[in-house]
C-alpha cells in the first residue's frame, strides 16, 4: 500500500514539473524599417543576423517598396534593439522607434 501511494506522488510530482517547466522559447514577429534600403543591402542584412540563434532565418519576408523587412524572433535569445542595432552596424541605415516607453526589447 505504501509503495503505491508512494509511486503515484512520484507520478504526479514528475507530471507536475513537466508540465511546469520554463518556458524554452517566446517567438515573436518584428518588422525592421531601412528607409534606404535597396536591393545589393539585402545581403548584407542576412549576413549581419546570420551569427545570431535567435532570428529565423526562415521568416525573412522583404517589402522592398516600403523597405522593410519582417521577420521571426525568439525573444528568450535577442532583442528587438539588438537585431536592428545588427543591421545598423553592418552599414544599412534602421529607422528605431522614436518613443519606446515601456515597451521592453526595443
Amino acid at each position: 500500500m505504501n509503495k503505491t501511494i508512494l509511486l503515484t506522488f512520484f507520478f504526479f510530482l514528475f507530471t507536475f514539473s513537466f508540465l511546469s517547466g520554463c518556458r524554452r522559447e517566446d517567438v515573436r514577429e518584428m518588422t525592421v524599417s531601412m528607409p534606404n534600403l535597396t536591393e545589393a543591402n539585402k545581403a548584407t542584412v542576412v549576413a549581419a543576423l546570420s551569427k545570431y540563434a535567435g532570428v529565423r532565418k526562415d521568416s525573412y519576408v522583404w517589402d522592398m517598396q516600403a523597405k522593410t523587412l519582417t521577420l521571426k524572433y525568439d525573444s528568450m535569445q535577442i532583442a528587438q534593439a539588438n537585431i536592428r542595432y545588427a543591421i545598423d552596424e553592418k552599414g544599412v541605415k534602421v529607422a528605431f522607434p522614436e518613443k519606446t516607453d515601456n515597451r521592453a526589447g526595443y
